[in-house]
């Protein structure tokens, strides 16, 4: 694997807070997300850009890797068995998967309404709506919007099943997620909906991409289990 530099980078863009993003990634490239100021939360959702019916599926993710959010080391799933994205570098160390995203009906109870035809771009945004309108763009609907991943929230879970929110990445905090296939990344800025502050403070997204070439077997998710090495196998096969 390369070691990031910026005559790797092939694209880098800012979303900013409240705001949508989505690339078809391409296999063999690296997205590198980066907390800009602090506190960012990026509810994504990833599909195979060849088929969009296959897509991040959360169960099969956490219970291959007997885990309950991600890190260096996990591989991210779709639901025919084969693997997304690889984390393959992370200065975080708990991306949330269990908790949803921000909707309508939450931004009210929680912040209050600032509508688009009152206030225009500094209306208040939420995750589920803007989710909704970027998945349109590739001919997506409501039936398409899967579990999302909240990159850079932790939320704990007590003895109990209980939620809640524990903190989010410091400025500068960065992920990395290889592309082991062709994968359409959609990503939303709006703040988590478990987030204690009470005021709508989106913060911004850096989004880099870059080529790290990390070959299977120096790429820590092939290397944690003999389950992703399944899961890597059946996704070099779908490229044969």
């Amino acid at each position: 694997m390369k070691k990031f530099s910026d005559n790797l980078v092939l694209f880098e863009t800012v979303i900013p807070g409240g705001w949508n993003f989505s690339h078809n990634l391409k296999k063999g490239t690296c997205l590198r997300l980066t907390d800009l100021e602090g506190g960012v939360n990026a509810s994504t959702l990833i599909y195979n850009s060849e088929n969009l019916s296959e897509r991040y599926n959360m169960a099969d993710t956490l219970k291959c890797q007997l885990t309950s959010y991600l890190t260096k080391g996990y591989a991210l799933y779709s639901d025919m068995g084969r693997i997304l994205l690889s984390i393959i570098d992370d200065t975080y160390g708990w991306h949330d998967t269990m908790t949803a995203f921000s909707s309508a009906e939450s931004n009210m109870a929680k912040y209050g309404e600032k509508t688009y035809q009152e206030y225009r771009n500094d209306y208040y945004r939420n995750s589920r709506t803007s989710l909704l309108t970027e998945i349109a763009k590739y001919g997506m609907t409501l039936r398409d919007l899967h579990s999302a991943i909240n990159f850079f929230t932790r939320i704990n879970v007590d003895d109990k099943g209980n939620l809640s929110f524990a903190n989010q990445s410091k400025p500068g905090a960065y992920i990395d997620l290889q592309a082991e296939m062709n994968s359409l990344i959609v990503i939303n800025t709006c703040p988590h909906p478990l987030n204690p502050n009470p005021k709508y403070e989106p913060k911004p997204l850096k989004v880099t991409i870059w080529e790290a070439n990390c070959g299977v077997e120096e790429n820590p998710c092939y290397l944690k289990c003999d389950q992703n090495k399944r899961g890597f196998t059946n996704t070099i096969n779908y490229f044969i």
